[in-house]
């Protein structure tokens, strides 16, 4: 099953950012005394008794109000509860109900949606403060007690948000074949490869940029096997992301994205690369899975003998930060090497899942060293002991190393292409982790 999605609403400065950053376990919304602070949604994921949840903070609902500011705000946090699966609203114990509360709490329950109430601020131990019963006026059921600042009672708060989840909600996914997401920024031709590979209109092509506002989800069975094609809204700079639906659009695709095994990275054919095309790979990166970048419309660029040749060279220099991904030139119009795709994507799914032995690592570490020896500082020379590897999706490698420190990238770098030259890992990113061997006492 995919993540489910878990909004945090409530009026102005109520400490939702707090809670947010308390179950996320880092610091990702800011958090501030000033009302209004958190405009947008910002997201992250929860793990809690072997599920995962995506919460989505968003900004404070004031629901009759006429600033401009206050009412993209309302509009933000609606869309947030329209994706929701389950919507937690925080309240403030030292303030009461207030008139806010009861107009949000009104909205909730026109939203259909389980509804959890947070009672934020209870920060003293022992018994609630008595203010604390007013809360079931609500008429959002028990309510409970929760401190964002030290932590207590979140647990009791995740418990009652899975009581209203599906058992398998969050939880690793049934093989239903290879999930591949199509992502790029917008008008680049997503919608159209979709509607090529299925061979109907399954999604709205449109030449406006924009057109699809959320993930579809298109199955394909061929001789290649079981696919599941995941279009998503392209991607924009955030600058030019005014519309509130297009922001809900990039939540989407990023939603897409964690769920995929692959993804396919379009670029326009006809366009130059733009710093767009390198943040939308990116996101792919960062999350580790496959990638493949594909160049569409082919077809309508003018080419000689080099032109291919030349295009894939500007390319490997322009996403040199992912010069594993494989590229293949396109066209979604006229179906050009559409079909190369399949294997393609099995292929650089195959080098994600990929596992190597400790014995196999370790020889190839042996032949690297002997090569290229590791960098020394002051007298004192980098020694990695072994290599294993952790886990897959992707590739992660552990070093065992007498320092830290002495571990440079550079050289990190070197024993990474190293392993790619041995055992290929094509169309996947790496990982390192390096840890320091405690040294036995004399």
């Amino acid at each position: 099953m995919a993540k489910p999605v878990i909004a945090i609403v409530g009026r102005p400065n109520v400490g939702k950012s707090t809670l947010f950053n308390k179950l996320v376990g880092k610091r990702v919304a800011i958090v501030d005394d000033t009302p209004g602070v958190t405009r947008d949604r910002i997201f992250g994921d929860c793990e809690w008794l072997g599920h995962t949840m995506m919460l989505v903070d968003t900004g404070g609902i004031e629901p009759y109000s006429d600033d401009i500011i206050l009412t993209q705000m309302r509009r933000q946090a609606q869309l947030a509860m329209d994706s929701a699966d389950v919507i937690i609203m925080v309240v403030d114990v030292r303030d009461g109900i207030v008139a806010t509360d009861q107009d949000v709490a009104a909205m909730l329950q026109k939203s259909g949606k389980p509804v959890v109430l947070c009672v934020n601020k209870c920060d003293s131990v022992g018994d609630v403060p008595p203010d604390f019963y007013e809360f079931y006026n609500l008429g959002l059921g028990d309510p409970i007690a929760v401190s964002s600042v030290h932590g207590s009672g979140t647990g009791d708060l995740l418990d009652a948000v899975l009581e209203h989840l599906p058992a398998s909600a969050g939880t690793e996914e049934e093989d239903e074949g290879i999930k591949v997401a199509v992502i790029g920024k917008p008008n680049v031709g997503k919608s159209s490869l979709i509607n090529a590979i299925v061979g109907e209109e399954r999604t709205i092509v449109s030449d406006i940029a924009g057109t699809t506002r959320d993930a579809i989800d298109t199955i394909v069975s061929n001789k290649y096997g079981d696919f599941v094609f995941i279009d998503t809204a392209g991607l924009r700079r955030k600058s030019k992301v005014d519309d509130t639906i297009e922001k809900y659009s990039v939540l989407r695709a990023q939603m897409a994205i964690e769920r995929a095994d692959v993804c396919i990275i379009m670029i326009d054919g006809v366009e130059n690369f733009t710093e767009q095309d390198s943040k939308v790979a990116g996101l792919a990166h960062d999350s580790g899975k496959a990638c493949i970048i594909a160049v569409n419309k082919w077809d309508a660029c003018e080419k000689d003998g080099t032109t291919m040749q030349k295009y894939r060279k500007k390319l490997m220099n322009d996403f040199a930060f992912m010069s594993y991904a494989p590229i293949v030139f396109i066209s979604a119009k006229t179906g050009q090497r559409i079909e190369n795709l399949f294997e393609l994507i099995k292929f650089v799914n195959d080098q994600n899942s990929m596992r190597i032995s400790t014995g196999r690592l370790n020889e190839v570490l042996a032949d690297a060293t002997a090569r290229v020896q590791p960098p020394t500082d002051k007298g004192r020379r980098l020694k990695i002991y072994y290599m294993t590897q952790a886990s897959t999706r992707p590739p992660t490698f552990v070093c065992f190393v007498n320092r830290k420190d002495l571990f440079h990238y550079s050289y990190q770098r070197y024993l990474d292409n190293q392993i790619r030259a041995v055992f290929g890992l094509e169309g996947t990113p790496t990982r390192f982790i390096i840890r320091e061997r405690e040294q036995k006492k004399k």
